[in-house]
């Protein structure tokens, strides 16, 4: 059953967004769905979240001094090692 949920958030992620859904596409909500889906299913305890998308999922901001592209990119090379 869908139900509807109000965001707010700043106006130039929303314009991204909707940018990046409709390249996809994709709806924005389904988009949001599938992102708030992934991170609250997982079942692994020991799975590691970077800086970057706690800070995504707690809406603070990352850390002064976090390279977050370095640690994304050292993510997938372990990854797909």
């Amino acid at each position: 059953m869908d139900s509807k949920l109000t965001l707010k958030l700043d106006t130039t992620v929303i314009k991204r967004a909707k940018e990046y859904a409709s390249n996809k596409k994709v709806s924005l909500s389904r988009l949001v769905e599938n992102y708030l889906d992934a991170i609250t299913s997982q079942e692994d305890d020991a799975f590691e979240i970077s800086p970057f998308v706690r800070s995504i999922s707690t809406g603070k901001s990352v850390p002064p001094g976090v390279d977050s592209r370095s640690e994304y990119a050292d993510y997938l090379e372990k990854k797909y090692k």
